[in-house]
């Protein structure tokens, strides 16, 4: 492999700073530690390059080691330009990864940062959204040829995946780690559900007992957001494209209604769908006095900021993190993170021990994706079940808790067709 190209980031001298939250995190990862001594043994990665595009804090930066661990030679870059963490970046640094980020830089500069992670050649990617895997087949095709295959975090980036998929454009295949049980059922449900109210609780500092709270979206993230608010005492809506969700919603004792009544109700709105304009100017002419936006979907699209900026006649920055819109009759609605993710623009997003099964999946299945590459071909693949399974068993350990198993006769039993 060539020398990589020396990192970018905003302040090395923050290392120390890094360091300490990288440490805090690694005492509350388990699952993760685990498969850091294995990977330390059998040195998977030996002699490979991993570029990595994840929400560049402190949960991340310890994945990164763990890849390291497995004898990997690590370049990293951010997935979203207001969660990267500055200090954790230079305290990556100083542990011999090779870093491409810092917080909040201008669009054209935040691209830049990703291609140079690209141009450093890896044999395998984790990528959030599909940014790195859209740039490789749109714009740098050049630096396709050395990619063996990698793993997706997230359902924004598996859905640009199948359609790659689809359009028979992919060239190499991807795991879907999205779409297995312990990061669907856990991560998108009790970390968002947590991490989106961390986010808007540290933000707004104000009550959301008492408040509507209206979730846009009644997939796995939508659930946990519903979960959570209901927790805190709100009275929550749904909104809805598939009948079946609704209808999963209205049983799990939520109002159910069309975006368009909801709009009226609500003050707080938090969108969950990966879909654009999910909230948009017609929404915002029937909103109340004071509504709070925010988005907890991969990209800021699903809030229609210009139409917002449209019917306002000033903008300004009222908090950290908080921009007033003020509409034209006087009305404010107030707009968190730039219609960024919320839990990570605005928090330090996941729950450590949450994001210690995801990435221990994610650790595992490049493992699993470099080891078969030329077996699965150039197409989009889950989780093999028996590493999901694996990742809930090393929880249960950690958490000190063991579970039944089947006796011989109960096996013989379930795989009897014959009269019982």
């Amino acid at each position: 492999m060539t020398m990589l190209t020396k990192s970018i980031i905003a302040n090395p001298a923050l290392a120390a700073e890094g360091k300490l939250k990288i440490d805090w995190v690694e005492a509350h990862m388990p699952v993760l530690n685990r498969i850091r001594a294995t990977f330390e043994k059998e040195q998977p990665f030996k002699g490979l390059r991993v570029a990595i595009s994840l929400h560049l804090e402190a949960k991340t930066a310890y994945l990164a080691k763990v890849v390291q661990a497995g004898g990997a030679e690590v370049v990293i870059t951010g997935s979203n330009p207001l969660s990267t963490q500055d200090d954790v970046c230079a305290a990556l640094v100083q542990d011999g990864i090779t870093v491409f980020a810092k917080y909040n830089p201008e669009p054209k500069e935040y691209k830049d940062l990703m291609i140079k992670t690209l141009e450093t050649r890896p044999d395998l990617i984790i990528d959030d959204g599909g940014d790195l895997v859209t740039i490789l087949h749109a714009e740098r095709q050049d630096l396709l040829s050395q990619v063996r295959g990698g793993a997706e975090e997230t359902t924004t980036g598996i859905l640009r995946l199948k359609s790659l998929e689809r359009d028979g454009k992919l060239q190499f295949p991807m795991v879907a780690v999205n779409d297995a049980y312990c990061k669907h059922l856990f991560d998108n449900r009790y970390g968002t559900g947590q991490s989106v109210f961390d986010g808007i609780n540290r933000t707004t500092n104000l009550v959301v007992a008492g408040k509507t709270v209206v979730v846009n979206g009644y997939g796995w993230c939508g659930k946990g957001v519903a979960m959570r608010a209901k927790g805190l005492g709100a009275n929550v809506v749904v909104t809805e494209i598939d009948a079946i969700k609704a209808v999963e919603a209205y049983m799990d004792g939520f109002a159910v209604m069309p975006m368009a009544e909801a709009a009226k109700v609500g003050d707080y709105f938090v969108t969950v769908t990966g879909n654009k304009d999910v909230i948009r100017g017609v929404h915002i002419e029937n909103m109340k006095d004071g509504a709070i936006l925010s988005n907890a979907g991969h990209f800021d699209v699903e809030v229609n900021i210009p139409e917002l900026e449209a019917l306002s006649v000033s903008r300004r920055t009222v908090r950290k993190n908080i921009e007033e819109f003020r509409l034209k009759d006087g009305r404010k609605i107030y707009l968190l993170a730039e219609g960024r993710l919320v839990n990570l623009a605005a928090g330090d997003g996941h729950p450590a021990e949450i994001m210690d099964m995801t990435f221990a999946l994610q650790a595992m299945a490049l493992k699993y994706v470099n080891e078969n590459y030329e077996k699965i071909g150039k197409q989009v693949v889950n989780v093999p079940y028996e590493t999901d399974e694996q990742v809930a068993r090393y929880k249960l350990e950690a958490l000190g808790t063991s579970i039944d198993t089947l006796t011989d006769e109960q096996k013989a039993y379930l795989d009897s067709w014959a009269e019982h």
